[in-house]
């Protein structure tokens, strides 16, 4: 499974918004034959970047839920060492709000 990072998002959307400023620009400049190629080309790169980010979206659910089964695993397996834990991060929320 390809690991999808944000920068490799943000780039296919940079291209995908530039693809469809240039259409933009060749539409206003068509022919109806011209225009109606040029709107089902947006259509389709806007359908492209679609697929991309619900597929995107499935990735991260599967990886938040793959998370949150390991760290339920984890306190399950050592209960005393997740309330230590806790307590020191409460600790250190509670000292960083007291410096304030």
């Amino acid at each position: 499974m390809e690991r999808v990072t944000k920068e490799h998002l943000m780039a296919d959307i940079n291209v995908v918004l530039a693809d469809a400023e240039e259409l933009l620009k060749q539409a206003a400049q068509a022919s109806s034959e011209q225009a109606a190629e040029l709107r089902r080309r947006a259509q389709s790169a806007i359908a492209n970047a679609k697929v991309k980010l619900v597929d995107m979206e499935h990735r991260v659910v599967d990886g938040t839920k793959h998370a949150a089964r390991a760290t339920d695993h984890w306190v399950h397996e050592h209960p005393w060492k997740a309330v230590g834990v806790a307590a020191a991060v409460g600790v250190l929320i509670g000292l960083l709000i007291n410096r304030r």
